[in-house]
């Protein structure tokens, strides 16, 4: 699809506000997955893909969080 957005782990982090270890922490959680790679050989993943990934992390820290009143 020519009309998708591809981000580089460094990318994704930023939008997202996490670090790139996190970025690759969620590639071996098999929470996102490397879709290509751009002229550099930097890993590539969609920006939908990176959207669900970090979702999916903030629900489940919500979930983790939540003490017993």
């Amino acid at each position: 699809m020519e009309d998708e957005i591809w981000l580089t782990a460094r990318e994704a982090a930023e939008l997202t506000g996490v670090s790139v270890v996190t970025v690759y922490s969620w590639v071996r959680r098999g929470r996102l997955k490397v879709e290509g790679l751009d002229h550099r050989g930097q890993k590539l993943f969609r920006h939908l893909a990176v959207a669900q990934a970090e979702k999916a992390t903030r629900a489940k820290a919500k979930r983790v969080l939540v003490t017993a009143a």
